[in-house]
């Protein structure tokens, strides 16, 4: 989409940086332009420009687009986005994606064959982790009251900047949920931790987990209700959207289920009426999906002021080869990388509009080979196209926002925490689920009674409404189908058409040059 107000606060000011060589430490207080001697000579476009770039941190990669003056020390910077990192490892070591190129560490992403070391996309996510972390806990420290106080900030901007702070601790939150998933026990720390002290120790995955809920529990009243302005930052939906998200998986990352308490929170979203489900589902994923009611929290774009190699210009160009022309999804050229894996394509039934996005000419649909882009069927899910199918504003750099939640989402999770027994109703789960069925079929037609509701059924519909959006390998362990061999796909651990992988696999490894670093750390077990 083209550039508002709204848009411009969530990437404006890129003015941090902070490089992470080799180790991440997020003792370390970043390099920055914005110092405590010049933090309060302009106020109200600090401290603004400060929070930006928290935001920013999702979209960019570094002090300049699309390239140079990167955050993180990287061979590729492009590579090392964080919705790049997000969508690679969470959707290509599963039944969703795989992706042809040969750059290092791609394949065993492919194959879920990713070893303890060395691997650029392991270390990366790391690092974009601990960066976020890294840059939120200044905030927090610059923009303490005595700090407020003895800079002279007005009394109208200290309160405008409480909400900062909050949206701030949205942000750390969001990344540290990003850091259990993928790696399990990792360290925790927050601003009160001191700059420049020894390597901080390994929390444990419970830890983190409860540090996680108190901080959104704390900070959801803080943020700012929805409404104009407020577009692509965290209003208080997203709190609840994000501990709906958490609390769906505290199984997996205590030991301890919480389903009521994700059907509570799913509720909470749906029940706010801020939102509401984008009547033409396909118009969450094209140039001017700002317009869609549903987008709870979307990560901006935006092709003149937000150029990146990565986020929605990798999905789109990426997605896009063989016969298919750039010009239909408003891109100058494709870059042959990434199709659908069968089990992805096989889930849908006749009638499902949402297999419309879904290229098959020249394509086929069995991945003999992974290299082979046209061993794959492509997916035109995401495109640079207006609703209007006008072009975006950039051949090259999509206006297209990523849909990190929307309401869907919110509606999937209600059911199935519902099954998994945390209350409700089926009456409400049924009315949920078939809304997103009548969306996708154009009328009643794939509504679905009470009998076919069930868990397996939920576990299909995720991934047919939610496809490439991120979410698939969370599931799948969810489920407790990532590893082992109760479901295989093609090109499970390595083979086609598939293998039991070992439950290690679950997480990833921590990366070898953080154990070094950081003498504190104990690598995940199997690796």
């Amino acid at each position: 989409m083209n550039i508002r107000p709204s848009k411009a606060f969530a990437v404006a000011a890129v003015l941090l940086f902070l490089a992470a060589a080799g180790c991440t430490d997020p003792t370390v207080a970043p390099k920055s332009t914005i110092t405590e001697a010049n933090l309060g000579t302009d106020p109200n476009f600090s401290y603004r420009a400060f929070l930006a770039k928290l935001y920013a941190g999702l979209a960019v990669t570094g002090q300049q687009g699309p390239h140079g003056n990167a955050d993180i020390t990287a061979n590729d910077e492009g590579f090392y986005n964080y919705i790049r990192l997000l969508w690679c490892m969470n959707e290509l070591p599963t039944d969703e994606a795989v992706i042809g190129w040969g750059d290092r560490g791609l394949a065993e992403l492919n194959r879920g064959t990713w070893s303890a070391s060395n691997n650029p996309w392991v270390e990366a996510l790391y690092a974009r982790i601990f960066y976020q972390v890294t840059l939120v806990n200044e905030f927090l420290r610059q923009t303490t009251l005595e700090r407020l106080n003895a800079a002279g900030v007005s009394t109208a901007l200290k309160t405008t900047i409480q909400q900062y702070r909050a949206e701030a601790r949205f942000l750390r939150a969001l990344s540290y949920w990003h850091g259990i998933d993928f790696f399990g026990n990792i360290p925790l720390v927050t601003e009160d931790d001191p700059v420049n002290s020894p390597p901080p120790a390994q929390a444990t995955r419970t830890e983190i987990y409860n540090y996680i809920v108190a901080e959104l529990t704390a900070l959801r009243d803080s943020l700012p209700a929805t409404g104009a302005g407020m577009y692509g930052r965290a209003a208080r939906p997203a709190a609840d959207m994000l501990l709906a998200k958490v609390y769906l998986n505290a199984g997996v990352y205590t030991g301890t289920a919480h389903w009521t308490d994700a059907l509570n929170a799913a509720q909470a979203v749906i029940t706010s009426g801020a939102y509401s489900l984008e009547p033409v589902w396909l118009h969450n994923f094209l140039a001017d999906n700002n317009t869609s009611p549903e987008i709870i929290l979307p990560v901006t774009s935006d092709g003149q002021h937000t150029q990146t190699w990565g986020g929605t210009t990798f999905i789109i160009h990426a997605a896009c080869g063989g016969s298919q022309q750039p010009s239909w999804y408003g891109i100058d050229y494709c870059w042959w990388g990434i199709r659908l894996k069968p089990e992805a394509v096989n889930r849908y039934a006749a009638g499902d509009g949402r297999a419309s996005v879904i290229y098959s000419a020249g394509q086929n649909l069995a991945v003999t080979s992974t290299t082979n882009w046209n061993d794959g069927y492509a997916l035109a899910k995401f495109s640079n196209l207006t609703s209007a199918g006008v072009a975006g504003s950039h051949g090259t750099h999509p206006d297209t926002d990523f849909p990190m939640f929307r309401l869907a989402d919110a509606y999937l999770i209600y059911a199935e925490a519902f099954l998994r027994g945390g209350g409700g109703s089926q009456t409400q789960a049924l009315t949920y689920v078939n809304a997103l069925r009548a969306r996708a079929y154009g009328g009643t037609s794939g509504d679905i009674t009470g009998a076919q509701l069930t868990l397996a059924f939920v576990l299909d519909e995720r991934g047919r409404e939610l496809l490439w959006e991120g979410h698939r390998r969370t599931d799948l362990i969810r489920y407790g189908l990532f590893s082992g061999g109760t479901y295989l796909w093609s090109w499970k651990h390595g083979t086609n058409p598939g293998t039991a992988l070992g439950v290690e696999r679950d997480l990833y490894p921590l990366p070898a040059a953080e154990l070094v670093a950081n003498p504190n750390l104990t690598q995940n077990p199997g690796y």
